[in-house]
């Protein structure tokens, strides 16, 4: 069942928020039945009717049981300690021999089996002592002249609180379910508590759902029972949450879940202070803040694959270590001693190689056949390709960036490849760059991330170790062991004066700024620490 709450509650003195009931206008219907509704007992039997107090439809409720214990149907709602609602139904009778009993955490007050074939409401004030789930619904009772089967329709079943609206910030759950839908169920939830979730669903429907939410960091999580998503192997499913009118989370492919974080208001961090370039995102957070840098980033000016040796030749040079005016390669780099090799000019560029030191070329820290090979803009894009040796770039090929716990392969500058260390979250060959690196490397895939979030979620099936990566996602867009290991590295290498120049010569380049070595507090503000 559906259940919707106002989460979580201004420091005022009246403390305000919503259940809402899920398909409480019962205007939805699968196989004969009121979806996100649980017929609990065998003594009733529901269908709908166009015998409706709101919208097209009501359900119509056949009692055929004297047994008063087995007349009840059913939903589940949460609730926020402290809150108070109102819940209620309105119930037509239409002989007199049975009357309706509200059911909210316990069995509550009656309606009146006199009033004949008009609408009446039966409601009861509920204050919540528990963050926690409740049931509601209705019981029917046979009285005096119960013939044995007696129609009662009902409709328009909610919750109301004082003021009758969200006081917090309006959000939306969008969902389309696949041939399966009962497979499909969510969570959002807040400081660690499932606040609001949504199961029960019915195939190839579509649903549409309010949020009222109050500042804080949250959690959505769809879940999928069989493994498979929702899109597209059966069906074409997808979903979207959106936050005063923003997408914050979207998708469809995934496996068994997927999660995505995002803040409401100031309960987390923001992109505050930002001005200039970034001046429109001033004050986001969360998916939409990455969705904004997207926009400023976007559409820069592609200088196409060859044009790099120019930028090499001017801007990768090594000004920070030896301070030799050598190309500074990342796979040859010794920050702390004397290069095993140079390379002193864009003469030595590959060609071929058979050993380290015989040439250098580009690297893609982004494996090109993740994108679908050479393809522009991304094939061509400075911000994630860097100057290295020919021989250790062809070692790493396109294997994920990772921590080598057993090397096959070790770089004359400590580069290395082999098999993970145990609790990366990833089995297969990876590449471990030398430590100096890894924060550049890290910013690189953020920036890669947001500058091509309309395309990235196409892109995890492209290659075996794409998929090991992406999660098929445009907002969190990395496997959770491949975001936990580049939020590492990110933190543990903080942005040197190296990237600050290399990100104003790609400005100079072709038009647009890496925002995570500008800002490096967003990655946190994005994807949480």
């Amino acid at each position: 069942m559906l259940k919707k709450l106002a989460t979580l509650i201004c420091l005022c003195s009246a403390q305000l928020g919503f259940a809402q009931v899920g398909n409480g206008d019962f205007e939805q219907w699968a196989a004969g039945a009121p979806e996100q509704w649980t017929t609990i007992d065998s003594g009733i039997s529901l269908s709908s009717s166009a015998t409706a107090k709101t919208g097209a439809l009501s359900a119509a409720v056949t009692v055929n049981t004297t047994s008063q214990g087995s007349t009840d149907f059913r939903q589940s709602v949460a609730v926020v300690s402290g809150t108070s609602y109102t819940f209620s139904a309105w119930v037509y009778h239409t002989e007199g021999g049975v009357k309706a009993r509200l059911y909210v955490d316990g069995y509550q007050g009656y309606s009146s089996e006199l009033l004949l074939n008009q609408w009446q409401q039966i409601s009861y004030a509920y204050t919540a002592t528990a963050n926690t789930t409740i049931e509601i619904g209705l019981r029917f009772y046979d009285v005096s002249g119960f013939d044995g089967s007696e129609v009662v329709y009902v409709d328009d079943f909610q919750p109301s609180t004082a003021g009758g609206a969200c006081a917090d910030t309006v959000g939306l759950v969008n969902l389309t379910t696949d041939n399966y839908g009962a497979e499909t169920s969510w969570e959002l939830a807040k400081g660690g508590t499932v606040v609001v979730n949504g199961s029960g669903y019915g195939s190839n429907q579509s649903y549409s759902d309010d949020l009222c939410l109050s500042d804080g960091d949250y959690n959505f999580t769809i879940l999928d029972s069989y493994g498979d998503g929702i899109c597209c192997s059966n069906g074409n499913g997808s979903y979207s949450v959106s936050v005063a009118g923003t997408t914050v989370a979207s998708g469809g492919q995934f496996s068994s879940q997927e999660t995505t974080s995002f803040t409401v208001g100031s309960g987390g961090g923001t992109g505050s202070g930002l001005s200039g370039y970034y001046a429109s995102a001033d004050g986001m957070s969360g998916y939409a803040l990455k969705t904004e840098l997207y926009n400023i980033i976007k559409n820069h000016s592609s200088q196409g694959y060859g044009a790099l040796w120019t930028f090499y030749n001017s801007n990768e040079r090594d000004n920070y270590y030896e301070n030799d005016g050598s190309l500074l390669d990342i796979y040859s780099e010794n920050p702390s001693g004397n290069d095993a090799y140079v390379y002193s000019n864009s003469s030595s560029q590959c060609g071929s190689y058979n050993s380290e030191a015989d040439c250098y070329n580009r690297e893609h820290s982004f494996p090109r056949s993740w994108f679908g090979g050479a393809v522009e803009p991304m094939n061509s894009d400075v911000h994630h390709i860097f100057a290295s040796d020919g021989y250790v770039n062809s070692q790493r090929g396109n294997y994920p960036y990772g921590e080598v716990g057993s090397a096959t392969f070790t770089s004359q500058n400590n580069s290395k490849l082999g098999s993970p260390i145990s609790g990366l979250g990833y089995s297969g060959t990876v590449f471990e760059p030398i430590d100096e690196f890894k924060g550049d490397l890290a910013r690189a895939y953020f920036y890669m991330a947001t500058r091509y979030q309309n395309v990235i979620a196409n892109w995890e099936n492209n290659s075996s170790t794409s998929d090991a990566v992406l999660n098929g996602t445009a907002n969190q867009v990395f496997e959770s062991w491949a975001l936990n290991l580049l939020k590492s590295w990110h933190q543990q290498d903080p942005v040197s004066q190296k990237e600050i120049d290399r990100n104003e010569a790609a400005y100079s380049y072709q038009g647009n700024r890496n925002p995570f070595v500008d800002h490096p507090e967003l990655v946190t503000e994005i994807w949480g620490n």
